[in-house]
C-alpha cells in the first residue's frame, strides 16, 4: 500500500513539474510574452564561430563567422527547443569615421576620371560574447532564440567584405545550416572544440534594416533549408540600383559621392593583419575595376550584386517593409523583390509607410508572420491582405489593408506637355497642344526645391495639371518617355513629380511637395549595358521609371512634372551651362491612378 502511494505521489510530482515547464504561449495567432522567458538575468548568452564554405581572406583556411546566441535558460535546464530570429550585419563592430574626404568628388564632368577618395580604417569595437542586443527584448520573451552574426571581414568574423558578393549570402547560409546541425560551430576562432545548437528547432526567421535587411534576402536566395521566413526592412536589393540610375552615376540620398568602394571601407572592421590583402584583392581590384564610375553602365559586376537575379532557389515566406520617402535605399528595392517573389508563388506581404529610411512593420504583423512560419501555428496570416499602406496622416502602427500593391484599381494615365518655359506649362490628356521644343540650362547651384517653387527660371521645365477638385490616388510606378537633345556629349537628366503649390511652412510633412522622382543618362537610351556619347543637338528618345509610390494628392493641389539636369542632392555636378532641349510632342508622363482616366477627369473637371 505504501509503495503504491509513493508511486502515485511521484507521478503526481512529475506531472506538476511537467505542467510547470515554460513553453511558448499563443493567443489570437500571435506569440505572447511569457513571464518565464522575460527576465534577462536568466537568459543564456554565449558566442561561437561557424565554419563556412569559402576562404575570402586568402589564408588557405575556410572562413569562420562570429555568432552570438541569446536564449531562455529553459533551453538548458528543461530541454526546451525554440525557433530562431536571426540578424546579421557588417555594422556591429563599428564603422569608419571621417568626413567628405572619404567620398568621391562629384564636382566634375560626366565621364571624367578623378582621383580616388581618402581611404579610411575602422577601429573595431565590441566585447565578447555579445555581438549585438538587437531583437532580443522583442523576441526572447515571446519564445524565440535570437542569434546575431558579423558579416565576413567585419568584427571577429574571418574573410573580407565584398559588398554584395557571394560570401555575404553563403555566410548566413552556414549559420542557418549550423542551427540545423548541418554545419560545424566552434567554441573559438581557430580551435576544434565543437558547439552544437541542441536547443534549436531548425526553424529560422531573419530580419533587419538596410544592410541588415539585405542579408536576409541574400541568405534566402541560396534556398537554404531551415530559413522559413524573412522580414527585410528597407533592404538594398541591387547595388547598381543603389549607386546608379538608368545609366547615371547617382548617389544615395544623404551620401553624395558614396560608391561601393566607400561602403567597403566603411564596414571593414575585421582582422587588422588581413586588411591590406583584402583591400588589394577586393576593393582595389574587384570593386574599383567593376563599378565603372566613368560610364555608369550596368555590367556583370553589378549583375552579380543584384539579388533579383538570384531568386530562383528562394523558398522563404517574405514580409517586405519600406518607406515611400526613403531616398537612401529607394522604394524600388523592395517592390522588385516583392513582385518577383509573388510571381514565384511564395507567401508574400508588403508594408509601406510614408516616411524615410527604415521603419519595421507593426509588431503584430511581424509576430503573426513568425508565429505562422517559425512556430507552425495556423493563424491564417497567409490569407491576410497582401499590401498594408500607411496613409498620409496615419500612425505607422495603423496601416490600411489593400488587396495588393500597386492597387489593382490603378490604371495608367498618360499626360502630355504644353509649353510655357521659362514660366510654367501644363499637363493634359491630349497632345493637341504638345508642340515645339523647350530648353533648360543646367546649373547645380539651384536645388530641386528652389526650381519647383520658381515661377520663372531657365534652369528647369515645369508642367502642371489643372487644380484638383477631388483627391487623387496614385498607386504604382510612374514612367516617362522623353525625347531630348544636349549641347554636350553627356548630360544629367532628373525628373520629379511634385505636388504644387509647394508647402514650406513649419508644419510641412514628408508627404508634401515631392511625389516621386527618377534619374537617367541619355547616353543609355538604347541599353543600360552600353552607353554612347551623345551627338550634340541630336534628339534621343528614352523611357524609364520613376520610383514607386502610393500617395493621395489632396484636392486644391496640382500635379507637376519637373524636368531638369543636375540634381545637387544626388548626381554628379558638372560645370553649369549645358543646355537640354526637350521635344514636347514626343515627351509624355504616365501615372498609375486609382480609377484611371475616369478618376483623373473627375478630379480636374
Amino acid at each position: 500500500m505504501k509503495k503504491s502511494l509513493l508511486i502515485i505521489l511521484l507521478v503526481f510530482i512529475f506531472q506538476i513539474n511537467a505542467q510547470e515547464k515554460a513553453v511558448p504561449v499563443f493567443k489570437d495567432g500571435e506569440a505572447q510574452i511569457v513571464e518565464a522567458f522575460s527576465d534577462s538575468k536568466n537568459w543564456i548568452r554565449h558566442d561561437l564561430w561557424v565554419e563556412t564554405s569559402f576562404d575570402t581572406d586568402g589564408d588557405g583556411k575556410l572562413d569562420r563567422v562570429h555568432v552570438d546566441v541569446t536564449r531562455p535558460k529553459q533551453t538548458e535546464t528543461e530541454g526546451l527547443k525554440l525557433p530562431i530570429v536571426y540578424e546579421s550585419s557588417p555594422y556591429y563592430a563599428g564603422v569608419a569615421s571621417g568626413g567628405k574626404e572619404l567620398f568621391w568628388n562629384v564636382k566634375h564632368e560626366l565621364g571624367e576620371q578623378v582621383p580616388e577618395p581618402t581611404r579610411s580604417e575602422v577601429k573595431r569595437r565590441g566585447k565578447r560574447p555579445i555581438i549585438s542586443n538587437s531583437q532580443i527584448k522583442t523576441w526572447v520573451p515571446r519564445g524565440y532564440i535570437v542569434v546575431h552574426s558579423s558579416s565576413p571581414g567585419t568584427g571577429l568574423s574571418d574573410g573580407s567584405p565584398t559588398v554584395g558578393g557571394d560570401n555575404e549570402s553563403l555566410a548566413p547560409k552556414a549559420v542557418i545550416e549550423w542551427l540545423n546541425g548541418k554545419a560545424k560551430g566552434y567554441a573559438s576562432r581557430t580551435g576544434n572544440q565543437e558547439v552544437k545548437a541542441f536547443w534549436s528547432t531548425g526553424k529560422v526567421g531573419m530580419t533587419g534594416t538596410s544592410y541588415n535587411g539585405t542579408i536576409p534576402l541574400a541568405a534566402a536566395t541560396t534556398g537554404v533549408e531551415g530559413l522559413e521566413a524573412i522580414i527585410p526592412i528597407a533592404p538594398n536589393t541591387s547595388y547598381y540600383h543603389y549607386y546608379r540610375s538608368n545609366g547615371l552615376v547617382r548617389s544615395p540620398g544623404g551620401y553624395l559621392g558614396e560608391d561601393i568602394d566607400v561602403l567597403y571601407d566603411f564596414i571593414h572592421s575585421g582582422k587588422e593583419e588581413n586588411r591590406a590583402r583584402n583591400n588589394k584583392v577586393v576593393r582595389d581590384t574587384e570593386l574599383v575595376n567593376g563599378m565603372d564610375r566613368e560610364t555608369g553602365d550596368y555590367n556583370d559586376f553589378w549583375s552579380g550584386r543584384d539579388y533579383l537575379n538570384d531568386m530562383q532557389p528562394m523558398k522563404a515566406a517574405l514580409l517586405m517593409s519600406h518607406g515611400f520617402n526613403d531616398w537612401n535605399v529607394m522604394p524600388e528595392h523592395s517592390y522588385r523583390i516583392y513582385k518577383k517573389a509573388s510571381e514565384m508563388g511564395l507567401p508574400t506581404q508588403i508594408y509601406y509607410h510614408q516616411n524615410g529610411h527604415g521603419g519595421p512593420p507593426p509588431i503584430k504583423m511581424m509576430n503573426r508572420w513568425f508565429t505562422k512560419y517559425l512556430h507552425g501555428i495556423e493563424n491564417g496570416v497567409e490569407n491576410d491582405s497582401k499590401a498594408w499602406i500607411v496613409r498620409e496622416n496615419d500612425k505607422r502602427s495603423e496601416p490600411t489593408a489593400y488587396e495588393n500593391y500597386p492597387n489593382p484599381e490603378a490604371k495608367e494615365v498618360t499626360l502630355f506637355l504644353k509649353g510655357g518655359a521659362p514660366k510654367i506649362g501644363s499637363l493634359s490628356l491630349d497632345n493637341l497642344d504638345s508642340k515645339g521644343k523647350e530648353t533648360l540650362v543646367d546649373n547645380y547651384s539651384f536645388s530641386s526645391e528652389a526650381l519647383a517653387q520658381a515661377d520663372y527660371t531657365n534652369h528647369r521645365l515645369l508642367y502642371v495639371s489643372p487644380i484638383l477638385k477631388e483627391d487623387l490616388h496614385i498607386s504604382g510606378i510612374p514612367s516617362i518617355t522623353i525625347k531630348a537633345a544636349s549641347s554636350a556629349e553627356a548630360v544629367n537628366l532628373s525628373v520629379y513629380l511634385v505636388s504644387l503649390p509647394w508647402n514650406k511652412g513649419r508644419r510641412t510633412k514628408i508627404t508634401d511637395n515631392i511625389i516621386t522622382r527618377g534619374w537617367a543618362d541619355l547616353q543609355n537610351h538604347k541599353s543600360l549595358r552600353e552607353s554612347k556619347p551623345l551627338q550634340i543637338g541630336k534628339f534621343y528618345e528614352m523611357t524609364f521609371d520613376l520610383q514607386p509610390d502610393d500617395q493621395i494628392i489632396k484636392k486644391g493641389q496640382q500635379i507637376g512634372l519637373m524636368i531638369f539636369s543636375s540634381d545637387n542632392n544626388f548626381t554628379l555636378l558638372p560645370e553649369p551651362g549645358t543646355e537640354l532641349t526637350v521635344d514636347l510632342e514626343n515627351t509624355r508622363i504616365t501615372i498609375p491612378i486609382v480609377g484611371g482616366v475616369t478618376a483623373f477627369k473627375k478630379a480636374i473637371d
